[in-house]
């Protein structure tokens, strides 16, 4: 049984049609890295993160042809999509008037007082949210200089700093996010910044890296915030494909309870009384359930005589042996299959647990 979770309490934007903060589920967001001009390409990678189960997509704007691009985007996707913007403050105000959901800049590379108004301009006019984002890479100078490193006191003093500007300008549709590439300085930073402000927050670590090096950064950082209440939207930044990001999102929400979107699949690590390709008849299944959204507990273990009682606690499962192996849920064997026919049986099982 997951432990319970005091989550922090924030004030609620959207962003399109999905809430963000106070009491709405903690959305799983992803990126884009298609080139944003190539309008087919972008809304085909959309779909798939929808099907993925993604919330809430960010896209690149790097130039005016990817900010008017949104509009003919837009026109084919059903979930938000946020414009990431860098710099020139206009690409933020052609992205909000070609239908961006959100905005997310870093003020401190937009520059002056009188840009940043021009974004909170067409905020307002447009009614979305902006996403302040705080980078360790791209810190202010006199705010670095101060602290003689990005440190995460130096990472919350630039965001109370956009915060104020954002308050005086008169704008409170804001998402905040924090972030580094160091794990206990991220985490440290949202720590220190959520006990400031009540706007809803954005997690991760930024630039994670690959597979292996990404999902262990990721699940150690999100998942400390997320186990202290911290955390209203998050992403999984990996070098992948950003199917991954959503996949392990969830994984993530999963594992602390807090969220449970399809399958759930439990597995032995393997022994010495395993005599079949385990790996393979694991990895086949997660793909075959990777788009179901069904809650349920599956387990795939790998031998027919232990597995169905050490997964009792799943809705379904399944153990191989040489040339048979055992259909099973809740721990009772409920029929002996042909090892090469394990697979079908399972999935078989698992639609009828849908329907």
């Amino acid at each position: 049984m997951a432990f319970p979770i005091n989550r922090r309490q924030t004030r609620q934007i959207r962003v399109g049609h999905v809430p963000i903060g106070g009491n709405a589920p903690i959305a799983v967001q992803s990126m884009t890295n298609t080139d944003t001009r190539d309008v087919v390409a972008t809304t085909a990678q959309i779909h798939r993160l929808e099907e993925s189960g993604c919330e809430v997509i960010r896209v690149a704007v790097p130039d005016q042809a990817a900010a008017e691009s949104i509009a003919a985007i837009k026109q084919g996707i059903r979930i938000p999509l946020i414009a990431d913007i860098h710099f020139d403050y206009r690409l933020a105000i052609a992205a909000a008037r070609s239908g961006a959901d959100g905005l997310r800049i870093n003020p401190g590379n937009i520059g002056s007082r009188e840009k940043i108004k021009a974004v909170v301009d067409i905020a307002k006019e447009t009614g979305i949210p902006i996403r302040i984002g705080v980078n360790a890479g791209s810190l202010e100078k006199d705010i670095f200089a101060r602290h003689g490193a990005a440190t995460a006191e130096a990472l919350v003093e630039s965001a109370l700093r956009h915060i104020d500007l954002m308050s005086e300008l008169g704008f409170d549709q804001l998402k905040l996010a924090i972030k580094s590439t160091d794990v206990r300085q991220t985490v440290s930073a949202y720590r220190q910044l959520s006990e400031k402000t009540d706007f809803p927050m954005h997690i991760g670590i930024t630039e994670a890296g690959g597979l292996y090096a990404g999902i262990v950064k990721s699940a150690m950082g999100i998942g400390m915030l997320l186990a202290e209440g911290i955390g209203d939207t998050l992403r999984v930044s990996l070098t992948r494909d950003p199917m991954e990001e959503v996949r392990v999102g969830y994984e993530i929400l999963k594992a602390l309870g807090i969220r449970r979107r399809g399958p759930e699949i439990i597995s032995c690590p393997t022994c010495g009384r395993c005599q079949f390709d385990l790996f393979a008849l694991a990895e086949a299944a997660e793909k075959a359930l990777m788009t179901r959204t069904t809650p349920i507990k599956i387990a795939i273990m790998g031998c027919p005589v232990n597995g169905p009682g050490e997964a009792k606690a799943a809705d379904i499962g399944i153990a191989g042996g040489r040339e048979s192996g055992v259909l099973f849920k809740q721990g009772k064997v409920i029929r002996k299959i042909p090892q090469a026919e394990l697979l079908d049986a399972l999935l078989k099982e698992v639609d009828e647990f849908d329907d």
